[in-house]
C-alpha cells in the first residue's frame, strides 16, 4: 500500500509539472502579450516599457520560467496582470462556484446515469431499452455549446423558466431565499454540462450489467430462490460499477473542460469564466494558476477513483 501512495505521488508530482510546464511556454508562444492590450495612443513608450519589466517580460522565457517555478515552490502564483490582484485571491474567489457545479453534475451523472443504466440492462432489448439507447447515443454527439445555448434559449429566452446567467440575482439575497436562487440559477449549467456525462453513465452501467448478469455467480445466486431485484442490488451491482466508476473518473478532466464554455455561455462566475477572461486579456498569472489547479484536481480525482474501484472489487490489489 505504502509503495502504491509513493508511486502514485511521484507520478501525480510528474503530472502536474509536466502540466505546469506546458502551460507556461504554450501561453507565451501566443502571437500578443499583455502589454499589448493594455497600450493606449496616450501611453508613453517609458510607460510601456515600465509594464514590461514590471511583468518580467524583459526577460527570456527560460529565466521567466525558472523565477515562476521558484515562486511557485515557496506557494506564491503571482499576481494577476489585469485584476492587479493575488492569483490566489482570484482563484479563491472563483473556485467555491466551479466546485458547486461540478458536484451538481456528477449527483446528477451517479444518481440519474447508473438508475437510468440499470433499469435498461434489466430490461434489455424491451422498448424502453431501446429507447434509451437512442437517448444514450443522441447524448453522447452532443456538442456542449450548441446544448448550452439550446438550454437557454428555451428556458430561458423562450419560455422565460430560467435565470439567462449568473449565479444569483442581484442584490445578493441571504438565507434560503439566496440559496433556492442559486439553485435555480444552476439548473441549466450543470444539465449543460452533464448530458455527455451521463449518456456514457448510462451507456457503460447498462453494458456492464448485462455482462455479469451471464456469470455463473449470477445463475447460483438465482438457484438460490433470490429474487431478480435482489440479485441485482446485492450480487450484481458493485462489479457492474465498476467500469462506470473508472469511466467517471476519467471523465473528470472532460468536465473541467466543459465547465470553461458553460460558464461562458451561463455567466457562471467560476475558474470556467476566469479562464476565458484570462485568455481575452493574455494573464498569464491566471491561466498558469487556474491550470494548475485543474491539473491537481484530475490528478486528485484519478487517486480516489482508483481506491474506490479497489473498494468495489477487493480482487485488485493498489500495491500491485
Amino acid at each position: 500500500m505504502v509503495r502504491y501512495l509513493l508511486k502514485r505521488l511521484g507520478r501525480g508530482i510528474l503530472t502536474i509539472l509536466l502540466s505546469v510546464t506546458l502551460v507556461f511556454f504554450i501561453v507565451r508562444a501566443m502571437p500578443s502579450n499583455p502589454v499589448d492590450l493594455m497600450v493606449s495612443p496616450q501611453m508613453s513608450e517609458e510607460a510601456q516599457q515600465a509594464l514590461i519589466e514590471e511583468f518580467g517580460l524583459d526577460q527570456s522565457k527560460l529565466t521567466q520560467y525558472g523565477l515562476y517555478m521558484k515562486e511557485l515552490l515557496h506557494g506564491n502564483l503571482g499576481s494577476s496582470f489585469a485584476k492587479r490582484i493575488p492569483v490566489s485571491q482570484y482563484i479563491a474567489e472563483k473556485l467555491p462556484w466551479t466546485l458547486l457545479l461540478l458536484a451538481a453534475v456528477m449527483l446528477i451523472v451517479i444518481l440519474i446515469g447508473i438508475s437510468v443504466g440499470l433499469y435498461a440492462a434489466a430490461h434489455k432489448g424491451k422498448l424502453s431499452d431501446r429507447v434509451i439507447s437512442v437517448l444514450v447515443t443522441m447524448g453522447i454527439s452532443v456538442f456542449i455549446p450548441f446544448m448550452a445555448f439550446l438550454l437557454l434559449y428555451l428556458f430561458s429566452f423562450k419560455l422565460k423558466l430560467l435565470p439567462t446567467g449568473g449565479a444569483y440575482t442581484p442584490p445578493k439575497g441571504t438565507g434560503w431565499s439566496y440559496y433556492g436562487d442559486v439553485a435555480k440559477h444552476l439548473i441549466l449549467p450543470a444539465i449543460a454540462l452533464s448530458i455527455t456525462n451521463l449518456a456514457n453513465a448510462v451507456l457503460y452501467t447498462r453494458n456492464s450489467m448485462i455482462d455479469v448478469l451471464h456469470e455463473d455467480y449470477i445463475r447460483t445466486a438465482y438457484a438460490k430462490g433470490n429474487n431478480k431485484g435482489r440479485v441485482l442490488r446485492v450480487h450484481a451491482l458493485k462489479n457492474a460499477l465498476i467500469p462506470t466508476v473508472t469511466v467517471i473518473g476519467m471523465q473528470i478532466g472532460f468536465m473541467v473542460g466543459g465547465a470553461t464554455v458553460t460558464e461562458t455561455v451561463f455567466s457562471w462566475p467560476g475558474i470556467g469564466r476566469m479562464v476565458y477572461d484570462a485568455v481575452n486579456a493574455l494573464d498569464y498569472p491566471v491561466l498558469q494558476g487556474a491550470f494548475l489547479v485543474m491539473a491537481v484536481a484530475v490528478v486528485i480525482m484519478s487517486f480516489l477513483t482508483d481506491l474506490v474501484v479497489a473498494w468495489l472489487d477487493p480482487r485488485i490489489k493498489l500495491g500491485g
